[in-house]
């Protein structure tokens, strides 16, 4: 019985002896050239043989071109020819502008322009409302100073104000000024507007509520430029004559 268990352990011995020997030839031996192991979560790229890459010239044609300053012509042109709508050559107002773009190249007046109006019409019906919180983030502080006073002699005389806009029919640049840090541009608008005040009756003391009145304007907005704060603050304002 011990000798028949001691022939069977042989047999497995050697058995097993085969089977390593086998493995070791199919999987070979540590060389120092093995890769390392592979992270399932890193990005890989396929390398490219020399004789895949493609020509210079396709590599070129490939290039997704963003739109911005650098690919568009209109944007290099002389600030003469961009905004020669806006002002006439050689014109103070066209100094003006340029010596604001010298500062900030982006800045752009038509679109300063559309800020504007929309400054203006908020500003108009802001105050109609008595909405000082509104009036406070858009004036300068000399500005919001007497807005606030004729607000408030209007609630204690008991009256209310209502304006509202049918069109802004013009906005004109018609002064740009540039002192260091600081520039002014003053604008023309030419609008209709209804408008009427009335007392604590609901009487009508100015103005109508149907009939449209056209009102002329002329506002100048400053900023310090550089400044962080993109919002240009009314500074100024009168009635053209």
């Amino acid at each position: 019985m011990q000798n028949s268990f001691d022939m069977t352990t042989l047999v497995f011995l050697a058995l097993a002896v085969f089977v390593a020997w086998k493995l070791r030839s199919v999987l070979g031996q540590k060389t120092g050239s093995e890769q390392p192991p592979t992270d399932p979560f890193s990005r890989r790229e396929t390398p490219i043989r020399p004789d895949q890459a493609a020509p210079a010239d396709a590599r070129r044609d490939n290039v997704i071109r963003l739109p911005g300053a650098a690919n568009d012509p209109a944007a290099t042109a002389p600030v003469a020819e961009r905004f020669k709508d806006i002002a006439p050559e050689g014109s103070p107002i066209l100094a003006g502008i340029e010596a604001i773009i010298k500062q900030e190249p982006g800045f752009d007046p038509r679109e300063f322009l559309g800020g504007a109006k929309a400054a203006y019409e908020t500003i108009v019906t802001a105050f109609a409302r008595g909405d000082r919180k509104m009036l406070k983030g858009l004036l300068a502080k000399e500005v919001y100073e007497g807005f606030e006073q004729a607000i408030t002699e209007r609630e204690k005389r008991g009256e209310k104000a209502e304006s509202s806009f049918v069109s802004i029919d013009k906005a004109d640049i018609v002064a740009v000024d540039v002192k260091g840090k600081t520039a002014q541009v003053t604008i023309a608008f030419v609008s209709q507007l209804i408008s009427v005040t009335r007392d604590a009756q609901g009487n009508v003391v100015d103005g109508s509520a149907e009939a449209v009145s056209e009102v002329n304007d002329i506002w100048t907005f400053s900023r310090q430029l550089g400044s962080r704060d993109p919002n240009w603050l009314l500074v100024a304002t009168e009635s053209a004559a």
